[in-house]
């Protein structure tokens, strides 16, 4: 089973290269929310734990406040580079990078706060649900009592139909797209509002294989060719109710065969999937029904048709 654990995890990118981190630090979506909700959260003299801390941003937020961070990392090469830029920063010594496997690390005493950031749409790839449940377990066992606020705290998922255009200077290539959020495109055209198929709380017992049976209702006729799943990540509720959140890139996912649809169309989509699987684990698990319309397909997935 460790094998198998380790063998997917390079697959699903567990180690990533420094270089993207810098996207990451660039991310001024990602960071100012984190920020925001890490500085609306921790307390002055908390004690946080992060598990997969990259650069140590995030813990290095956590610091202007706790008293102690805990940042696990398993790559022993950004493990090294974590250290090296914490120690450049003021605050960076309250830290403690370790290297550890999040699946296993326990903090050596109670912790107020556990910062997570192994996102990707869908929940797909990274093992946000599967570390934390599997930590939350083995915390309660070692620290029996009152769990610790995990930021985020929630994930909120959608699926929403789409007219996507995959032609390329003449060449057709439907194939997956990161969407940035906001932004506008001719080559995307909205069918319809998205529908939602997934609330994660953090604090609750979560599965892992998330499964969604619904409809779709299709709002401006055009052609169906995508479905774009969207994750909303809330990093903080606040007093007040309003949240702190950070919104994913889109993603949209081609179909094999688009088909035409037309306004108060109500399509059928069943999927599921394996929370921290590849993509293709979504992909080849969807299955389409509508009315009137020939048999469809997403990429070798079964289709039916009512």
């Amino acid at each position: 089973m460790l094998i198998e654990r380790e063998a997917e995890s390079c697959y699903l990118g567990q180690f990533i290269p420094l270089q993207y981190h810098h996207n990451m630090l660039m991310d001024a979506n990602r960071m100012d929310n984190f920020k925001a909700a890490i500085q609306y959260r921790v307390f002055e003299g908390a004690k946080v734990l992060e598990l997969g801390g990259g650069t140590g941003v995030l813990s290095w937020f956590a610091a202007q406040a706790a008293a102690k961070v805990y940042c696990v990392e398993f790559n022993p090469d950004m493990v090294a580079e974590a250290r090296r830029l914490l120690s450049m920063n003021p605050g960076g010594e309250r830290v403690e990078v370790i290297h550890a496997d999040a699946f296993e690390y326990l903090p050596p005493e109670p912790v107020d706060f556990v910062i997570c950031e192994m996102i990707h749409v869908a929940m797909l790839r990274e093992k946000q649900v599967e570390v934390i449940e599997n930590f939350k377990r083995r915390y309660q066992e070692k620290f029996p009592g009152q769990m610790p606020i995990f930021i985020p705290e929630a994930v909120v998922m959608a699926v929403q139909p789409l007219q996507q255009r995959y032609d390329f200077w003449g060449y057709q290539a439907p194939i997956i797209q990161f969407q940035l959020p906001g932004s506008f495109s001719t080559d995307t055209f909205e069918l319809g509002q998205p529908a939602l198929y997934k609330i994660i709380d953090f604090m609750e017992t979560t599965d892992q294989l998330i499964r969604w049976e619904g409809q779709l209702v299709i709002e401006q006729s055009g052609r169906l060719s995508a479905l774009r799943f969207i994750t909303k990540n809330i990093l903080a509720i606040c007093h007040d109710n309003s949240t702190i959140d950070w919104l994913n890139h889109y993603m949209a996912l081609p179909l094999a065969r688009p088909f035409d649809v037309q306004a108060g169309d109500v399509i059928d989509v069943k999927f599921s999937y394996r929370a921290g699987a590849s993509i293709d684990n979504l992909q080849n698990n969807i299955q389409i029904s509508a009315a009137r319309i020939e048999p469809i397909a997403v990429r070798g997935a079964a289709v039916t048709v009512t």
